[in-house]
């Protein structure tokens, strides 16, 4: 499944000086493809599409950032739905 995360962090907890926008992630978790990574520095976000097939493998993901990040984690789809 493919997956559009949303991680946002607040200025006083980004991470700049302390590694970057790298060290809030791990894109090598087993079970994680890593499609795409776009930031909205300025915003203090970054946007992820991710495939997994396993909740655990995206909280693994995100692990890295969880004390200064929150994250939305949304299905999503490159088909529409299918009219019956």
């Amino acid at each position: 499944m493919l997956f559009h995360i949303t991680q946002v962090h607040t200025p006083e907890t980004c991470p700049r000086d302390a590694g970057g926008s790298n060290s809030l992630f791990n894109p090598d978790v087993p079970g994680i493809r890593l499609i795409g990574r776009y930031g909205a520095n300025a915003q203090h976000t970054l946007f992820f599409i991710v495939e997994a097939d396993d909740v655990n493998a995206i909280h693994k993901f995100l692990y890295p950032g969880f004390t200064r990040c929150t994250s939305t984690v949304t299905p999503v789809s490159e088909v529409p739905v299918p009219r019956d």
